[in-house]
């Protein structure tokens, strides 16, 4: 074969691009995809996020806890306090809440709450006539969120 001659698209020598497979039908449904996939892609990505956002770990809902109280847990004191506080963690249903207070005797003695001044804050005058002895004072509150949450705070009252 001659430099100058043209040869016939079967007769392609050996390793033409000619010998290999027949290319498949052009077709643009790939290439389709992959522009939808690019567009979709950050649409999509905040959906499957959210979607997801209930497997992920979280913080458990937690009941209303004790931040801080009047008289301190275990506290002993030589007067009793004109009042009984108690801070928690979170907002609470003063309606729904209450205390009792349990003496050396260990009769029940309802404590009515004070008006509301602070959501997180749950209050009860102490009635001034309390003696020497321990106490437990017990209180359940709702909290917003629904769940109700009881305790006992110890407390001693020292002779005078």
């Amino acid at each position: 074969m001659s430099e100058h001659e043209i040869t016939a698209p079967d007769e392609a020598a050996p390793g033409d691009p000619r010998q290999q497979e027949p290319a498949l039908p052009h077709t643009s449904r790939p290439r389709r995809r992959a522009a939808l996939g690019a567009l979709a892609a950050p649409l999509l990505a905040p959906l499957l996020a959210l979607g997801a956002a209930p497997l992920l770990p979280r913080p458990a809902a937690a009941h209303a806890l004790v931040l801080s109280s009047t008289p301190a847990p275990g506290a002993r004191l030589g007067a009793a306090p004109a009042k009984v506080v108690l801070r928690f963690n979170s907002r609470i249903d003063h309606g729904r809440s209450r205390m009792t207070l349990f003496g050396p005797d260990n009769q029940p003695q309802p404590l009515a709450l004070a008006p509301e001044t602070d959501p997180a804050l749950v209050e009860a005058p102490l009635p001034a006539t309390l003696g020497a002895g321990s106490f437990r004072l017990r209180w359940q509150v709702l909290a917003v969120d629904g769940h109700i949450t009881r305790g006992d705070i110890f407390f001693t009252l020292a002779g005078r």
